[in-house]
């Protein structure tokens, strides 16, 4: 019955696929699964990628999620294909060689996550109680109010707003990262804070340009959240063919929860009109 289901829905999740890689904008990210190794009882390290629409945009929210042996990037290239355009992802080398055109495809533009770079300064103020990382939580909790004041406004009034208020808290905290980085000794865990922001400066302030593109990259990792706590209770997938049925069904089942559905009720539904 399982392998049923999965053929049988594998169509729609294909043209959510397809819906998904017309927007310009993406979210993506990745998590572990573990596999099991047939005949050998034991499991293997393999990976669900997750793409994510962008939520301000118009259109439906799609979340697409991808079975792979593993986290190469050669997966992240293999689904986008030749889909070019903004990419939101964390510092995950394996997305770097989308970001460079070659021969076949021209280059995504690479959007840092900012949520990433406050992670480091929220780790190092929780473990040593930072100064230095409590001024970087507050500068950016500023630029943070400024999207929640913009959440609800057209995609036109939100760029005037970030060139109004953005634009200006990131130029001071550039500075200020530069400066504080300029009396800070290397190899510390204040001098790694300070250098992953300034090393992305531009993916990370890149949003700011626009009033469409999102400042992190939260929305995946919110919905692949429920997964990576789901784990601690299913353990493993039990061949690749299961991993990529797996998927097809998070892949259903997470847009209808994303656009208000109730997904087990709309699976039901589904699977009745399709006479599984």
């Amino acid at each position: 019955m399982g392998g049923r289901v999965g053929v049988t829905l594998q169509p729609l999740a294909d043209r959510l696929i397809w819906h998904l890689l017309q927007g310009n904008t993406l979210h993506a990210d990745e998590t572990p699964v573990s596999q099991l190794e047939p005949g050998s009882g034991k499991t293997r390290k393999t990976y669900l990628w997750a793409y994510r629409s962008n939520d301000l945009q118009a259109g439906p929210r799609i979340i697409v999620f991808d079975y792979q042996p593993g986290r190469s990037g050669v997966h992240a290239r293999g689904f986008l294909g030749d889909w070019h355009g903004h990419l939101m992802v964390d510092d995950y080398s394996g997305y770097k060689a989308l970001f460079t055109p070659d021969d076949s495809n021209e280059a995504c533009v690479e959007l840092g996550c900012l949520a990433h770079a406050r992670r480091k300064f929220f780790d190092l103020h929780k473990a040593h109680q930072s100064p230095m990382a409590l001024e970087a939580l507050n500068r950016i909790a500023v630029l943070y109010a400024i999207e929640a004041e913009g959440k609800d406004l057209s995609i036109e009034e939100r760029k005037c707003l970030r060139a109004e208020k953005s634009f200006p808290q990131l130029a001071t905290l550039h500075a200020w990262l530069l400066d504080t980085r300029a009396q800070t000794a290397s190899g510390g865990g204040s001098a790694k804070a300070l250098d992953y922001s300034l090393k992305r400066w531009v993916s990370l302030s890149r949003y700011a340009d626009t009033g469409h593109l999102p400042i992190d990259n939260n929305p995946v990792e919110n919905c692949i959240r429920p997964i990576a706590l789901g784990k601690k209770n299913w353990l493993f997938v039990g061949s690749e063919r299961a991993g990529r049925r797996a998927a097809t069904i998070q892949t259903l089942l997470g847009t209808a929860k994303l656009n208000g559905l109730n997904p087990a009720e709309w699976l039901k539904d589904t699977l009745e009109k399709l006479e599984v």
